[in-house]
């Protein structure tokens, strides 16, 4: 029976699950075979059989026992349910209740689900109206803000009125109700071009209003400009007060263009008349000022400085011919005074000044430079014109003026000789320029090429002349003719070291070219003066003269490692050895040519060849031992008599006492050759360290 129950409850559960035995594909006996065996062999594993198998109980009877003791249990049961009856009755009542007030609860939670169902849909329709809402609001507010600032920029208040007509122009109310026209007459024409409809309201006033405000504007920009024409004006003070009101300008530009015109025209009309009159003026009274006897085409670096003017000349002269050459003081016009307070003319001849050319140059040049610069800002800022249109400007307002400037200039600079004016006036340009390039003034930046062309080719003209002036010069001309630096050769130190000085600022190839042609010119002519002297000695003493003292001139200008400065180092050098050698040798020559003799058989190994020259060296012994000191005082002032710079003839005379020491060096040394060593005479040598102390005598203190 169990097993057909467990078969049973088999079949129930494949059929849970979808399967029957069919689809296993065995059969019930089968299968009925198993749970059989698979029942037996579970019961076989528990514990209370395995128990009794040990101890040898009968199952059956043991089955039996079990079966009996079920009963009781199962009767025991039944009494126990039937005792408690009445409570299950009433627990059965209790729990029907529950389930009834539970219903009820359902019911009221159902309820209260529909409830939250609807409200959770009002706030979601009101949640969504207030986001409606609050869009509205901001679209509101939106067209509320600009629909008030429409009305308020379309909108002509009494205040604008009433400045407009009765407020004079230089009133501050004036200006910025000026500033608020021209925002609503731009505001309306960009209305009336979207075809609003209100701008019809406000057109006629404001066209009005605009026709005023123009009018008192011209009148008022007329009267400052003709202000200009006033004698003795300066012009810089109505022009201060133009600026201050540049939007008038501004104004006319965006609201009548040929009133705008009209000023910028009357402006600069006006303005290229008064500065034509007054640079005009001011250069022809300040060129009287220059020295009145000028450095003429006379005045060249190797015509004769001691030519007297005619015996009965009235001229009186207001210049050395020096300063032609030489710069002196005339550099600070390139430092401290160049940009020094103008030159007034009347002051100055009140007080009977005269000045340099390059003095008049730079007040002339310092007046056009300030002025242009304040033109041109004044023409950038006024009248907002960008640079091209500003240059164009300025050119008509000073073009006259520079015109006049420039043909002035060319005609002084083509009638003056003064080379280092004209370098001076090319280097006083060079820092102007700088000077307007720092301003952002590009205004003269054509002048001055001009200018610079013109002061290049007179400054080259005049230096072409210099250098045929050296080159054409007969020193038989000059007259006596002595071993001190010639003045010409002065001259060319001075300048060359004036021109050379100025170039370090802007350096210019041109400069170093030109020099280089007049520096060969004037060695020549310094060899061509040498060969005036009849002993090489003299000519020696005039050579090193003459390059001592341009090169002292030169290096004290310039850099010491300077082209120049080189070129005479190495000529000053060559030409004091070769002194030396000739100071010493009517002293010493025996025992110089002695030691380079022998010298010379020393080193080729003959020095059997010395035997012949042991007479030859008991004269020089017993020559120099009588002479050496009387030889060195004459030395001593013939070098210190030669030279006209004490330091150098004191390097020289040292240099020669050095070179002496040096050769009776090498003679002692000679003497301990070959059959030289054994000579007695050599017992008759004044020691050397002897030689040394009153050489020494002559030792500089300073």
């Amino acid at each position: 029976m169990e097993a057909e129950l467990t078969f049973h409850d088999q079949q129930k559960e494949l059929a849970e699950i979808g399967l029957s035995l069919g689809d296993l594909d065995i059969t019930s006996d089968d299968f009925l075979l198993e749970e059989v065996d698979v029942h037996i062999q579970e019961n076989l594993e528990d514990e209370i059989v395995k128990e009794a198998l040990k101890t040898g109980v009968d199952l059956r009877q043991y089955s039996r026992q079990i079966e009996s003791e079920l009963l009781q249990v199962e009767n025991a049961s039944i009494q126990d349910y039937i005792k408690e009856g009445e409570n299950i009755a009433s627990l059965h009542k209790q729990i029907a209740a529950c389930d009834t007030i539970l219903e009820r609860m359902e019911e009221m939670l159902n309820g209260f689900q529909s409830d939250l169902s609807s409200i959770s849909t009002e706030i979601q329709s009101l949640q969504e109206q207030s986001v409606a809402m609050n869009v509205k609001l901001k679209n509101r507010q939106s067209i509320r803000g600009e629909l008030s600032q429409f009305v308020d920029e379309m909108v002509i208040p009494e205040s604008m009125i009433k400045h407009i007509l009765d407020t004079a122009v230089t009133e501050r109310e004036f200006l910025e109700q000026l500033h608020e026209l021209n925002h609503k007459i731009n505001f309306v024409k960009e209305q009336s071009f979207r075809d609003a409809k209100s701008s019809l309201d406000v057109r006629d006033i404001l066209e009005k209003l605009k026709i005023k405000a123009i009018t008192k504007i011209r009148e008022f920009l007329l009267q400052k400009i003709n202000s200009f024409k006033k004698p003795m004006t300066n012009y810089q003070i109505p022009q201060n007060t133009m600026l201050k009101f540049r939007f008038f300008n501004e104004f006319l530009l965006g609201n009548e263009r040929h009133v705008a015109k009209e000023v910028r025209d009357e402006y600069v009309d006006t303005m290229s008349k008064i500065y034509f009159s007054y640079f005009k003026g001011y250069l022809s009274r300040l060129m009287k000022l220059q020295f009145e006897e000028g450095a003429s085409k006379e005045d060249l670096m190797a015509v004769d400085e001691t030519t007297k003017k005619g015996f009965f000349s009235s001229k009186t002269s207001l210049k050395n011919r020096s300063t032609v050459f030489t710069i002196g003081k005339r550099g600070d016009i390139l430092t401290t005074e160049l940009e020094a307070p103008i030159i007034v003319p009347h002051a100055a001849q009140k007080s009977d000044n005269r000045y340099t050319f390059e003095s008049l140059f730079r007040s002339l040049h310092f007046a056009l430079m300030d002025n242009s610069s304040r033109e041109y800002l004044f023409l950038t800022d006024f009248f907002m014109a960008s640079e091209t249109t500003a240059i164009d400007l300025f050119n008509v307002v000073l073009g006259k003026t520079l015109s006049i400037y420039l043909k002035g200039m060319e005609e002084h600079i083509n009638d003056c000789y003064d080379s280092i004016a004209m370098f001076l006036c090319i280097h006083i340009v060079h820092r102007y320029r700088t000077v307007m390039a720092d301003r952002g003034v590009p205004s003269l930046e054509r002048y001055f090429e001009s200018l610079l062309h013109t002061l290049w080719v007179r400054f080259e003209f005049i230096l072409v002349l210099n250098i045929q002036s050296v080159r054409d010069c007969d020193p038989e001309k000059l007259g006596t003719i002595d071993a001190r630096p010639n003045y010409i050769t002065r001259r060319y130190a001075e300048y060359s070291a004036a021109i050379l000085g100025i170039n370090q600022s802007y350096p210019d190839e041109r400069v170093y070219r030109i020099l280089d042609q007049l520096q060969t010119e004037v060695e020549n002519f310094i060899l061509k003066l040498a060969a005036e002297f009849p002993h090489r000695k003299e000519q020696l003493i005039f050579l090193i003269n003459n390059y001592d003292m341009m090169l002292g001139v030169i290096s004290e200008r310039t850099s010491e490692d300077s082209k120049e400065s080189e070129s005479f180092k190495e000529l000053l050098t060559a030409r004091t050895h070769e002194f030396i050698d000739e100071v010493l040798t009517p002293h010493f020559g025996g025992m110089i040519m002695f030691v380079k003799d022998c010298e010379g058989l020393v080193e080729r190994g003959n020095l059997d060849a010395l035997k012949t020259e042991e007479r030859r060296v008991s004269q020089i012994v017993r020559g120099f031992n009588a002479d050496w000191k009387r030889a060195l005082e004459y030395i001593n002032q013939e070098v210190m008599r030669s030279f006209t710079n004490f330091k150098n003839g004191t390097q020289i005379l040292q240099g020669a006492l050095t070179q002496l020491i040096q050769y009776y060096h090498r003679f002692q040394k000679v003497l301990n050759q070959g059959s030289l060593r054994h000579l007695q005479i050599r017992n008759e040598l004044i020691n050397i360290h002897h030689v040394m102390v009153e050489v020494k005598k002559y030792k500089p203190t300073f």
